[in-house]
């Protein structure tokens, strides 16, 4: 009696803490103890067989199309047997308010198993009590997330209804087993796929029969033994002993530790974006352990952190997931690759007396640890494959957020300052003398104040912006113009020598070429800018840090953006300067633009380019198209003689469609156009949107000019998170165009969708869905990975 009393009082005093306790109780007494079973089988085996051509399809084109990267729901990453066993949990990894940096929760690093991971909160979504059928399905999340779709299935409508919480800043409920009945009660049309149509009955019958046989799940096939013989040469080389070799592979490390890099001996950077798609990827790790021996991963935050190891290794690990667009960064490993890194860093003479450490103040700033290594070299590894460097922040630890990307113009261009056109030897004099001027704000770790650090960082920018100007005049002082020979062309052959950003809210996208519309601004980078925006953005970026952190490297990056922006400006007359500087930045305040624009310009001659006509802008792009060449910097034009004319003509006038018909439609969407063999070809449709500036992070609605909203269509499919999809017949181009361009309210728009639009809700939702990913893996299957869903629109 008294027992029961006291049980009944805990009970009480817990109600409205935690349901955990007073469910825990029962699902012991309902499934058994807790256990962590092996799900893990061989491939070969019928049920190996069974996860590779059955389940995973599944998983992959229903589940991972919204749980993948940092931002999945819930932390339930299913784009990998990790992610499964890992399951779920409460805690957000994206959190622009939290005061102090949270713990990461990296897979593969932060935990070596699922005990572990349980011990960090995370809970199951499949099976860990008594191991038998019935408790299979009773106790899994995940198959009653799914079951609940099957028995409640989207309301036959256009529309959900606003009982579905949509958006990226949804508030989450990520419900464990023991709160799965009140989930289930309150939120009935719920299930998974969430806000989405269900699973056809084949599918749900396959993940019912594996969930229902313990969800054993099997690696990928073993490497053959021309992969493993690559392997073996690349670490063989990227752990020699001497120091030369071990300051190149740390420099090697901090720049690639994001590619999914990939084994291929057709070229050293890619031309041919058609290239079959690798069918094994690795990872560059730091390694406890030598190779020939299990890789066991450092857990460092940021790639420059101290190891903690007497000695580290590099390694290459097997990328054991499902491809993701939005974190797809392949880069190509091969013998040129190899021979190319050698000649760029090993066989020139130079001397590398020690090694740098691991201090922040040393290792958060590539100009003092790396300054052994020459320069043009480091600046050359980074500009061959610039559209991999320039993706990194945009597909990096990023992976979302307007904080990171508020900082840039919704539509530029970016070119390259050439290595070549400078003295090698002064301009590392002159980045040595600046070291401390080029400190970034990461070195305050994690956890970072604001007001100081601004004051701070700003300070020392200013000073390298005066000495950067009094280096350039001095240039021109000795003879060496200002002109386009400052410009890479990429030797007429690499892509990387022009590349576009197209900006989509919280997203963006990197693609070769001078795509679109001649955008408002445009970017001239050199190698010191180029590093730094490598370090700030996606070396030293913490997506689990502080508000502080988040926003000093938002603000720092104002900094680098404006550097560019003036590096392209100083090729214009010095008049045309102002008066684009003017209108860049536009109800920007006098101080930022005299502080940041004006003042520190300081070039004090016109460049030695002649100019015709009133439009020196415009000049200035067709001369650096014609020096780049038509082959590398038109990728995407809409009038590519690869798509049929009877499309392109008629489609390329949605490109003059400004104002308010483009502020009407969404960020990015995808459109299909069937010709009369119902042979799809898709193309992009992108909305750029108007600024008066981009200086104020906090502002942005106020700083929206939606009547210069502009489109931009492109063959291909751009961007990792459509917003919309649109199916047309090739017959309907026109009227598809016309009511597009005459869209004029909310209302209107609402007419257009339901006429061309495949909303979430519609029934043949993931029939298009798989045509879509279909014809991505067959025309662009380098780059090519699986769509995320989660800012699909409700419209």
């Amino acid at each position: 009696m008294f027992h029961n009393a006291r049980l009944l009082l805990l009970s009480l005093l817990l109600i409205g803490c935690s349901s955990v306790a007073i469910y825990h109780t029962d699902l012991d007494a309902l499934y058994g103890k807790e256990v962590f079973p092996d799900r893990q089988v061989q491939t070969s085996t019928p049920a190996g067989e069974f996860y590779q051509h059955e389940v995973k399809p599944v998983l992959e084109n229903r589940c991972i199309v919204c749980h993948g990267c940092y931002d999945a729901p819930c932390q339930l990453k299913l784009n990998s047997t990790a992610g499964i066993e890992r399951g779920a949990s409460k805690d957000l990894v994206y959190d622009g308010t939290r005061f102090l940096a949270a713990e990461p929760s990296r897979l593969g690093v932060d935990a070596r198993n699922v005990k572990e991971w349980r011990e960090k909160d995370f809970f199951a979504v499949l099976n860990e009590r008594t191991q038998n059928s019935t408790t299979h399905l009773a106790n899994s999340l995940l198959y009653k997330m799914l079951e609940l779709k099957q028995q409640h299935p989207l309301p036959e409508q256009d529309l959900l209804p606003p009982s579905f919480e949509l958006g990226l800043n949804r508030k989450q409920q990520c419900s464990t087993m023991e709160e799965f009945p009140e989930f289930q009660k309150n939120y009935p049309l719920w299930g998974m796929p969430y806000a989405l149509p269900g699973l056809a009955e084949e599918e749900m019958h396959t993940l019912t029969q594996w969930i229902a046989s313990g969800a054993a799940m099997s690696p990928a096939k073993a490497l053959p033994d021309g992969i493993k013989n690559q392997i073996e040469q690349w670490e063989a080389f990227l752990n020699a002993d001497d120091n030369k070799t071990q300051l190149t592979s740390r420099y090697i490390y901090e720049h690639l530790f994001l590619a999914n890099l990939y084994f291929d001996e057709a070229s050293l950077f890619v031309k041919n974006k058609k290239m079959q798609s690798p069918e094994f990827y690795f990872k560059l790790v730091r390694s406890s352990t030598p190779p020939g021996f299990p890789i066991v991963e450092t857990d460092g935050r940021r790639p420059y952190n101290d190891p903690g190891v007497h000695k580290v290794y590099y390694r290459l690990k097997r990328l054991e997931e499902s491809i993701a667009a939005k974190n797809h960064m392949p880069y190509v490993l091969n013998q040129q690759r190899l021979d190319w890194i050698k000649e760029l860093f090993i066989t020139p003479e130079y001397e590398v007396k020690s090694l740098p450490g691991y201090s922040l103040e040393e290792a958060t700033n590539p100009m003092v640890t790396f300054k052994d290594l020459p320069l043009n070299a480091r600046y050359k590894f980074m500009l061959m494959e610039s559209e991999f460097i320039i993706k990194g922040f945009i597909k990096g630890p990023v992976c979302r957020g307007q904080i990171a990307l508020n900082v840039i113009d919704d539509h530029f261009w970016v070119f390259f300052i050439d290595p070549d056109s400078t003295d090698e030897k002064l301009f590392n004099q002159f980045l040595t003398q600046q070291s401390e001027n080029l400190r970034l704000p990461g070195e305050a770790s994690s956890n970072s104040g604001i007001v100081a650090n601004w004051v701070r960082y700003s300070t020392l920018h200013n000073k390298f912006l005066q000495a950067k100007n009094e280096a350039l005049n001095a240039r021109i002082n000795r003879g060496q113009p200002f002109d386009l020979d400052l410009i890479w062309d990429g030797n007429q052959q690499n892509p990387n020598a022009s590349l576009t950003v197209f900006r989509h809210f919280d997203s963006s996208t990197v693609i070769p070429g001078m795509v679109g519309q001649q955008p408002k601004t445009a970017w001239l980078i050199g190698y010191p800018l180029l590093e730094r925006i490598h370090y700030l953005l996606v070396a030293e970026f913490d997506v689990y840090g502080n508000i502080g952190h988040q926003l000093m490297t938002r603000l720092y990056m104002d900094f680098l953006r404006m550097e560019g922006e003036y590096n392209f400006l100083a090729l214009l007359p010095e008049a045309e300067r102002k008066h684009l500087a003017d209108y860049w930045y536009r109800g920007a305040s006098d101080d930022l633009k005299e502080h940041l624009l004006i003042k520190h310009a300081g070039i004090k001659t016109d460049p030695a380019i002649e100019y015709s006509s009133n439009y020196p802008k415009t000049e200035l792009v067709g001369f650096i198209r014609e020096r780049l060449g038509k082959d590398i910097t038109d990728n995407f034009d809409i009038y590519n003689n690869l798509l049929p004319p009877e499309q392109a003509l008629p489609l390329a006038k949605i490109n003059a469609v400004r104002g308010i018909p483009a502020n009407l439609m969404p960020e990015t969407a995808t459109l299909t156009v069937l010709d009369n063999l119902n042979k799809p070809q898709l193309y992009t449709l992108i909305r750029n949107s108007g600024h008066t500036n981009i200086s104020s992070f906090l502002m942005e609605d106020e700083n929206r000019l939606p009547e210069e909203d502009y489109l931009t269509i492109v063959p291909g499919i751009l961007g990792d998170y459509p917003n919309a999809h649109y199916r047309i017949q090739e017959r309907e181009i026109p009227i598809f165009v016309k009511q597009l361009s005459e869209l004029d309210s909310e209302q209107a728009y609402r007419s257009f969708a339901d006429q061309f639009s495949v909303r979430r809700t519609n029934k043949n939702f993931w029939l298009h869905s798989d045509m879509l990913h279909a014809w991505y893996r067959q025309n662009d299957p380098l780059n090519a990975g699986i769509l995320d869903y989660n800012r699909l629109e409700n419209r």
